[in-house]
């Protein structure tokens, strides 16, 4: 029997942009090499290409 307490579970915390955990998820999903700028950029731009296409929120499409 272990002497030491149980770990407190972690919560996933926000994206800068869009302030959502499901966001910085994705992003820690996608880690290269460890440089999450990087996954940052990849993300966002994906974003940015999906607003400028379906012209609607990329967030709303994201979480559907």
């Amino acid at each position: 029997m272990s002497r030491r307490g149980t770990a407190e579970e972690k919560t996933a915390k926000s994206d800068p942009i869009y302030r959502n955990r499901l966001v910085n998820m994705l992003v820690n999903r996608i880690l290269k090499h460890g440089k999450k700028s990087l996954a940052y950029q990849i993300i966002y731009r994906a974003l940015k290409k999906i607003q400028q296409k379906t012209e609607t929120n990329p967030y709303a499409c994201f979480h559907i």
